[in-house]
């Protein structure tokens, strides 16, 4: 098969639950090496399009490809999923849970680099504590680490730096950029347009299962004739927003 620039490709998507449709015929492509923002306001089917891309739900419609071919895990692309709703095993200790993620994704020397992250992260203290011990954000870290350990090819982050104050959502950021620079693929849910200005290439913003404006950033601000990422934002959801708000 021959390799092409995209990494990620999705056509004509539809999906329903319960008689309601989520996504609307949505097509976009992702391109290797970048790092990609799919935004949006809460409810407006990022998750659901990332759980169809990884084969979690089925469409009803279109296809939705990972270099070229539906999701296997397993396969011969890494994929690393940071999903909004944390998981880890809570009655273990920080360190042999990491270790256990590491031997799963055949890392040579899992514990030596679990406690190098641990000290990344400012964490090295808890080694030995029991994940439930951990505040929330903590144990977002020890969920980051666990995702990106392997280097993935693909890493898709749900909300990864929500609740973080600057410091560590700076740190969060860092290690991002970096597995960036070594040809991660990053697909970038967040709601904080000052990471997305800093990280993302390009960007797809979805209303109601809708494609409402997609491109580079620079493409996105002169569609709305708008520098600001945060009032494009406003202008699209804003309403919405302040309709669940109510």
């Amino acid at each position: 098969m021959a390799m092409t620039n995209n990494i990620i490709e999705v056509e004509r998507f539809s999906i329903s639950f319960n008689g309601k449709t989520v996504i609307k015929n949505l097509s976009f492509s992702v391109q290797r090496g970048e790092t990609f923002g799919l935004l949006g306001s809460n409810g407006c089917g990022k998750t659901t399009t990332i759980r169809a891309l990884l084969g979690l739900y089925t469409p009803d419609k279109g296809k939705l490809l990972i270099d070229g071919e539906p999701f296997k895990p397993g396969g011969r692309i890494k994929v690393g999923y940071l999903p909004e709703e944390r998981g880890l095993y809570k009655k273990e200790n920080v360190i042999d849970t990491m270790i256990y993620f590491g031997r799963l994704k055949n890392l040579e020397n899992p514990r030596e680099w679990s406690m190098n992250y641990l000290k990344r992260v400012g964490l090295e203290d808890f080694a030995k504590t029991k994940v439930e011990k951990l505040s929330q954000g903590m144990q977002q870290k020890v969920q980051l680490g666990i995702t990106v350990m392997d280097e993935p090819d693909i890493l898709i982050l749900d909300e990864p730096t929500k609740g973080f104050d600057p410091v560590n959502r700076r740190l969060l950021m860092e290690i991002i950029e970096e597995l960036h620079k070594k040809g991660s693929t990053i697909i970038l849910i967040t709601h904080y347009m000052d990471e997305v200005e800093r990280l993302c290439d390009h960007i797809l913003l979805l209303k109601d299962g809708v494609a409402r404006a997609s491109g580079s950033i620079s493409e996105v601000r002169r569609q709305f004739h708008k520098t600001s990422l945060d009032q494009i934002f406003v202008d699209i959801y804003g309403e919405e927003e302040g309709a669940q708000n109510v």
